[in-house]
């Protein structure tokens, strides 16, 4: 068919390319179960933001589907004989979104930010990095005080997390309001409580494993809302599914789930010495009670009402699956009358405390399922709701009796140990600080034999169970849905939507 000269021969072709152009423009929306914390790498400490961060901020280091350490802005990595120096060779041609380069200088300033920033996160990730050394644009070396073993894991994770130095010395503890990385999708807005919105970064070093032109993650805690916005079309992938909705949508051919055991834990984390309120806090001043507190909770029940069996149980920071779990020291069974009788011998009768949970659908069921077991103890357990965010600035400030809190894992069980049992560190919510515990803990830090580790470990939990600062409940199965066109979505046992491979089918 031949077009007369005119107008219809322009038009047509300019339609057709709107047509092609809007076929290309997909946006991928995210369901997330919280609102994230700050989105400056060096600051936050949410799950959910390491999930935004997912998409904005590259690591060094990544973590596979067998939590093996492969490369992202690091291409390869050597140790020295004694253990104590780490040089790391950088992908060649990376920009920050800013345009800004990505070298061995912008490393050492990153590293450097994590250790020295008022209300880092990182610093205890970090604490045996003595200093950073550029060998040349795209060699780094990493000097430590110690062995230090976990250090690839931690470099796999925020403490790897590479930031624009331009942008964060010009915008200073404010830099994550506006955040500037370079990760896959550039920062574009966000409204708190509402929607993050990142659009594609057209410089981005592995850019043909992008295939969206937005990500927009929404928050919704309540997980009925979410799985209904999965199933409208308003979303095109949602994380943490509420457990009691997996077997249903097994059924729906429009969407598609994976399921993954998580390397973190769910516990209650208790004040025992990190404010005054410890000292008004019946669990806070007495192990015996806290001991009688673990008692009069049915860790097997707990998994079968508040997660409909979709969990591990467990005692530790690792699961009894984990290679580094100490089999010395197992799970207590429930015993009601040895709860009472503890509680007798200190001199306690119906201890009361209130339990801060975050609003979110399974730590709210959680909170009402222990408040009801605990209650046959003797226990008048009061709950009071927060939303996450302000739930862990409550928990910063030990502005708390005992807190509902899930943790996500790390790779290396250093992640769920060290700075939350550390005298002092940055996430040690309960105020929990032994110098023998210390020591064990530095120890192991600076073995790299297995074997070797895990007599430490098992020292380490005797002597954390016997204080119980945590009361460990259970391990989690992450789990997902998402539009059954979506295809890429990848199982790691972090829990993290990689965007990379990420792919739409029309």
């Amino acid at each position: 068919m031949q077009f007369k000269p005119g107008k219809r021969t322009i038009l047509l072709p300019l339609l057709l390319g709107l047509t092609a152009l809007a076929a290309q423009a997909q946006t991928l929306r995210v369901g997330l179960a919280e609102d994230p914390d700050v989105l400056d790498p060096t600051l936050a400490r949410t799950f959910v933001g390491r999930v935004v961060f997912a998409a904005l901020c590259d690591k060094l280091l990544d973590v596979d589907e067998k939590l093996t350490i492969i490369p992202q802005l690091a291409t390869g990595y050597e140790w020295s004989a004694d253990s104590k120096v780490l040089t790391l060779k950088l992908r060649q041609g990376v920009t920050f979104h800013d345009g800004e380069k990505f070298d061995a200088a912008a490393v050492k300033f990153n590293i450097e930010r994590h250790k020295t920033m008022p209300g880092s996160n990182r610093r205890g990730e970090l604490a045996p990095v003595a200093t950073v050394d550029v060998v040349d644009p795209s060699t780094v070396r990493i000097n430590l005080s110690a062995p230090f073993s976990p250090l690839l894991a931690q470099l796999a994770d925020r403490a790897g997390m590479m930031v624009s130095p331009k942008a964060a010395q010009a915008a200073g503890d404010k830099f994550g309001i506006s955040p500037v990385c370079s990760g896959p999708f550039k920062f574009v807005e966000r409204v708190a409580q509402d929607r993050m919105v990142f659009e594609r970064y057209q410089n981005y070093w592995n850019k043909g494993a992008i295939h969206f032109d937005k990500v927009i993650y929404t928050p919704i805690p309540d997980a009925t809302v979410r799985l209904a916005n999965l199933k409208s079309g308003q979303l095109d992938f949602i994380e943490r599914v509420a457990s009691s909705d997996m077997e249903k949508l097994l059924a729906d051919k429009k969407l598609k789930t994976s399921r993954i055991t998580e390397i973190g834990y769910q516990g209650v984390t208790i004040n025992i010495a990190k404010s005054e309120q410890a000292k008004k806090n019946p669990l806070g001043r007495d192990a015996r009670v806290r001991e009688a507190f673990e008692l009069s909770l049915d860790r097997q029940g707990l998994v079968q009402v508040v997660m409909d069996n979709e969990a591990t149980v467990g005692n530790q920071w690792v699961s009894p699956t984990n290679s580094y779990y100490a089999k010395s020291v197992p799970v207590p069974k429930r015993d009601i009358a040895k709860a009472k009788a503890l509680l007798k011998e200190a001199g306690v009768t119906n201890p009361s405390f209130t339990l801060v949970t975050p609003t979110t659908s399974d730590a709210t069921r959680l909170a009402l399922v222990i408040q009801a077991m605990a209650r046959e103890a003797g226990f008048d357990v009061k709950i009071q709701a927060a939303e996450f965010a302000t739930s862990l600035n409550m928990a910063d400030k030990g502005d708390f009796e005992a807190y509902v809190l899930a943790w996500s894992g790390r790779a290396d069980p250093d992640g769920n140990l060290f700075s939350f049992h550390g005298c002092k560190q940055p996430l040690n919510y309960s105020g929990y600080c032994s110098a023998e515990t210390d020591a064990l803990l530095n120890q192991s830090r600076a073995l790299r034999d297995p074997v070797e580790r895990k007599k430490v470990f098992e020292k380490v939990a005797a002597q954390i169970i016997k204080e119980r600062p945590i009361v460990y409940l259970y391990h989690r199965n992450w789990l997902w849905a998402y539009n059954a066109k979506l295809s890429g979505v990848r199982n790691v046992p972090d829990g993290l939507l990689r965007v990379s491979g990420l792919k739409m089918a029309p």
